[in-house]
Order: C-alpha cells, then structure tokens, then sequence
C-alpha cells in the first residue's frame, strides 16, 4: 500500500492514494536533474529571474486553489492558507529581483598586488526533502535561491501532501522551467537514502523532525555531502515587564496558535517574571478556552485539526505524561469530541524536568508557561533546552530586552514581537535545531562554489 495519500484530517477520511515511486523512476529523476543542470547553470541570470517571477505570479492567481488543497491534506484554514501563499510568491519575487546581485563577483584587494574575484557558481543536483506543516513555504526557501543559482533540484515531499507536491512542479513546468530542473518524486525513506549516496546529487536540504534530521546528516556526512537541517524548536517567550499585558497574551495567544501550533518557530515556552505570572496565566487560559474549532475548508475558521490523527495522538501522550507527573492543567488536555484530529488549546505550568514536555518539542496547540524571579533565571530557562531556534523578549525598555536577547542561546529573536520570518531575513537556529542559513542573501551562500579566481602582479 502506497504511503503517499490524501487522509483529510478534519473527518479522516482518505481522499486520494499515490504509488510510490519505483527505483527506477527514482534513478530517472536523479538523471534528469543532473542533465538538466548543464543548461540551466548556464542559463543567463535574467532568464531565470523571469522564470522565479513567473512562478510567483502563478502562485498569486491559484491562491484560493491552493489554499484549499492544503487544508485538505494537512488541516490548515484556508485564511492562514492563502497567507502562506502570499508569502511564498513574495520569496520567489525576492530572489528574482535580488538574486542576481547577491551572485556578483567579489572583488578582493590581495597583499602582493593584481587581482583577486570570488565567483559565486551553482554546484549541481540537489536533494529537498520538505515537511507537511508549511508545504509550499518550506519548498520556496530552498527551491527560489537555489534554482536562481543555477542549481536543479529533486524534491520528496511529505507523504500526506501529495497534491500539493504535483501542484507546485506543475507551477514551475508553466512557469518555464527546463525539464528536469525540478523534479517532484514519491520516494521511501530508504530511496532517499540512496538519492543522497548517488555522487551526481551534491547537497541535501531537510526540514523536519530532529530524528530525520539525524538519520540524513549522518548518510550526507558518510557521503561527503553539504547539509542544511531546519529541525525542531521549543521557543522561549520572555516576559519582563509591560504596560499593556492583555496585548503581550493576545500576541502569546496568536503566536502559539497559529497553524494550530504546528510550527517549528512558535512560541512554545512562556517564561513570565513572577509579578505578571498569576494575571498573565489567567488571561491565557480564558482566551485559549475560547478559541473555537472549524473545517479548515470554511473561510470563517481560524483554529483547524493537527495534520493527522497520529499526530493528534502523540500530543496529548505528552500531555498526559505532564499532568501525570504533576504539571498543572489550566485548559484543554485532550482531543475534542467528534471526528478530526482534532486537540484542545490546552496551558500547561508546573513543568519539571522528569517531564517529557521539559525537554521535548510540542508540536500542536499547547502552551507551557514558566515563573522567573528574575532576568538570571528567566535566560536560564530559556537556555536550558536542547533546541535553540528563535525566542522573543517582551519589555518597555527595548534596552533590557536586547540585553537579555544577547544572553539568548537561539538563532534568532525577536524584541517586543511573535516570531516569524519574512523573505529578506535570515532562518535557522543553533544546537538541535539545525545547522544552516534560509532566506534572505543567507539562503544564497549553502549550496554553492565560491570560487577563488586569482592573477598575481606582473602576469
């Protein structure tokens, strides 16, 4: 039975099986992609920026379409939807208008005289391998600079997004793109496995679990293969002092809610110093009670079901082990009645370390809230987790807070702000949550050659 499927998750019902892709088709694949590189590298720059353009203007005009298509398959409201689409056009735009810039040659002025250029040249075939809970943003990142580089690439997609995955090659085959220059195929594990060790795909891209993440850097490192890992985050929200504490919890509120907390930036871990604690928790509690579920496919809805009743499963497993060992239940806990994977806003305090919820990423609507005495202990909560993706201070003083942000462990923060990302700036995070650089001209500077061209005085 194929694991490539559309199973909505507001009912469960699956909708459409995909066949998996032989090792045949997969070696076709690799081979189109590594062809296709010759001509597209040396495609001129304008060309491709037109291509980038183009795609970005289909994205536009099927907004509504393909808002709909992932809150089918993955549960997200179409209104959240077309935002991601709207800023998935924006990346391919960006990297059409500031791609060619961000390759210029760069001059150096080298000790012994004559010239000296860093040439910035695209290196081959990439592998994407791109998660269920943003599915055309997570491709954009990786696919808009890079195939503005003049690299190709294969894309295995998750394997609940299917339509989504067909969607996005079919956009980049109107757009123009060569065949071959993305190549969408419904891999196993295992064949993608084989994909990174074939010596014709120079460079892999994952965003995904920690676990994913993992098992790729290892079979990249085994095969000398260049790695960029997005994995899991556990965001720190830190609150030190407000004049307006009702806006700091409708910001905690939307920023932990959105795509019903299935994003890998939100913020998950709400460190509060202990004279706002008491208010801060209450005022959280009553608006998170009153969220209300819908069809992902109305409109009018703006808080859907998790991506798959396996995922609803495993989330209120880690809820229940925190309640179990003594975390204190404030709202929510479980899975909401009736069909959909479906799980209640739920506010947890009273974390400890024995908890899985301690140390673990909670991938769903759930948000944990800490005290802090002081700045001291709220950096060393902060700190004290595996992952080190983003995090927000929340202050009147902007000097306090960008004191404390510097003490942060974390590969971005945002002062007086819900994390998010925008095409222009850099994405990634430290420890656990990955190694590596999306957006902005960082997402130019992975898979590339930086090629030194050297002419010595007198010559």
């Amino acid at each position: 039975m194929s694991v490539y499927k559309t199973v909505n998750p507001a009912t469960g019902e699956t909708v459409r099986e995909f066949p998996e892709a032989t090792d045949e088709q997969i070696g076709q694949a690799v081979t189109a992609a590594h062809e296709a590189f010759a001509a597209w590298r040396r495609e001129p720059v304008e060309n491709r920026s037109k291509v980038l353009s183009r795609v970005a203007e289909l994205y536009r005009e099927r907004a509504g379409e393909l808002a709909d298509l992932i809150a089918l398959e993955m549960g997200k409201p179409v209104a959240q939807g077309r935002g991601e689409v709207a800023l998935v056009a924006d990346i391919y735009d960006y990297y059409a208008a500031e791609g060619p810039g961000f390759m210029a040659d760069e001059q150096l002025n080298p000790k012994g005289g004559g010239t000296a250029v860093v040439r910035t040249e695209p290196i081959g075939a990439l592998l994407g391998i791109m998660p269920w809970n943003y599915p055309y943003y997570q491709v954009a990142r990786f696919a808009g600079p890079n195939l503005m580089l003049g690299n190709t690439v294969v894309l295995k997609h998750a394997n609940n997004c299917p339509q989504s995955a067909l969607a996005m090659e079919a956009i980049f085959r109107e757009a123009g793109l060569p065949e071959g220059a993305y190549v969408n195929v419904f891999a196993t594990n295992d064949q993608a496995a084989d994909i990174i060790a074939d010596p014709r795909i120079q460079g892999v891209s994952l965003t995904g679990s920690e676990r994913a993440g993992s098992a790729v850097a290892e079979t990249a490192g085994r095969h000398l293969k260049k790695v960029v890992l997005e994995l899991g985050g556990s965001d720190p929200f830190i609150v030190l002092d407000t004049e307006n504490l009702d806006g700091v919890v409708k910001a905690a509120v939307a920023g932990r809610m959105g795509n019903s907390g299935q994003a890998c930036n939100s913020p998950k871990r709400f460190i509060v110093m202990e004279e706002l604690y008491e208010e801060f928790v209450a005022k959280m509690a009553e608006k998170l009670a009153r969220i209300q579920p819908g069809d992902p496919r109305d409109p009018g809805t703006r808080f859907g079901p998790l991506s798959s009743q396996a995922a609803a499963d495993g989330l209120v497993e880690q809820i229940r082990d925190a309640v179990d060992k003594g975390a204190q239940l404030h709202t929510g806990g479980g899975l909401l009645d009736g069909p959909g994977a479906y799980v209640a806003p739920t506010l947890l305090t009273g974390i400890t370390p024995e908890m899985r919820a301690f140390s673990e990423e909670l991938f769903g609507p759930v948000a944990m809230v800490y005290k802090a005495a002081d700045e001291d202990e709220a950096v060393e909560l902060a700190n004290n987790s595996p992952y080190g993706l983003g995090g927000a201070v929340w202050s009147t003083d902007e000097e306090r807070a960008l004191a404390v942000a510097d003490r942060l462990d974390t590969g971005m923060v945002w002062i007086n702000g819900v994390a998010g990302t925008q095409e222009d700036l850099p994405f990634g995070g430290v420890k656990r949550s990955g190694v590596g650089r999306e957006l902005g001209r960082y997402g130019m500077d992975e898979f590339v050659n930086k090629k030194l061209i050297r002419r010595p005085a007198g010559r």
